[in-house]
């Protein structure tokens, strides 16, 4: 039965996500200057509570002026290093086998 949830959860996640309604953290860092793409997820309840170890992540690394914003988007790129002028995909494993 978990499987089935967890496949019925993917395959929302992957329509709203196409469909530019899935929820995502977004971080913006001032030292470094980047910001940050994180998600996407179903709900904003989910993604504020992944929001707090993405923010530790951060904290531990030595990045200051942190600014977390929980909102609807659908990001391009995951990670917009502004100090270096440049654009990065993190390449990262979505939480669903669905993401394209």
């Amino acid at each position: 039965m978990k499987n089935i949830w967890h496949n019925l959860k993917e395959g929302l996640i992957s329509a709203s996500n196409g469909l530019g309604l899935a929820w995502w953290v977004e971080i913006v860092t001032q030292n470094p200057r980047c910001t940050y793409y994180f998600g996407p997820f179903l709900s904003s309840v989910d993604a504020t509570l992944a929001s707090k170890g993405y923010l530790e992540d951060l904290e531990i690394e030595g990045a200051q002026g942190i600014i977390v914003n929980v909102k609807r988007c659908k990001p391009f790129v995951l990670t917009i290093a502004e100090d270096l002028g440049e654009r990065i995909d993190r390449k990262v494993k979505p939480a669903f086998s669905g993401q394209v």
